[in-house]
């Protein structure tokens, strides 16, 4: 397949199916070619700009792939929330330097995964904190600054402590203590202090 094949079966399969991101053997079985000696052309593609080595094994149209397209394919477990989550939400003013996810599996020696969207920190939780969305990869407001206090806690540091958070009246409170009835007592203490602030004004 020539460059322009390649872009335009990558294209197709983004408009007509919305897959944006394939392993190796996918893209050998479309090119008809082994795995292994199609190594050499996308290393090609990668270089002429044509492809995007997103992460390992894992490859796109430039642009086409986002971190909700992208941890899935890492871990079909895994959903995003903490930092990451609340700032996509607009509910903190620092922009995350990685992406961190909740997932029930153990990734061992690849629990920090190096992109080129950024770091991808998988951490391991059990039941019941652990409890991916029922709608799309990333945790809802409520359920990400829950997730946000427990993963900060779990590194020996306050959430508050590394952000300053905006927007919190936005927050709804019933999900927030439908949330908390599954982590420790620790967690709601901590998320009460940080709605006593938001509704006396306080940073």
């Amino acid at each position: 397949m020539r460059a322009i094949d390649w872009q335009q079966f990558l294209q197709t399969q983004r408009d007509k199916y919305r897959k944006v991101l394939f392993t190796p053997t996918e893209l050998a079985n479309a090119a008809g070619a082994a795995p292994r000696s199609l190594s050499v052309t996308l290393g090609r593609l990668v270089a002429r700009g044509v492809v995007r080595r997103y992460a390992a094994g894992r490859y796109g149209l430039p642009g086409a792939v986002t971190a909700a397209d992208l941890v899935p394919g890492l871990d079909p477990s895994a959903y995003i929330t903490g930092f990451y989550a609340l700032y996509r939400h607009q509910l903190v003013t620092q922009a995350p330097v990685e992406i961190t996810c909740f997932t029930n599996r153990r990734h061992n020696l690849s629990r920090v995964r190096t992109t080129s969207l950024g770091r991808i920190v998988f951490v391991c939780v059990a039941a019941p904190v652990y409890k991916h969305p029922e709608e799309g990869i990333v945790a809802p407001a409520e359920q990400a600054l829950c997730d946000g206090v427990y993963a900060c806690r779990k590194r020996g540091v306050a959430l508050a402590d590394i952000v300053t958070f905006r927007n919190l009246d936005r927050l709804d409170l019933g999900r927030i203590e439908d949330h908390l009835a599954r982590y420790p007592e620790s967690i709601r203490r901590e998320v009460d202090r940080l709605l006593k602030k938001r509704a006396s004004g306080q940073k």
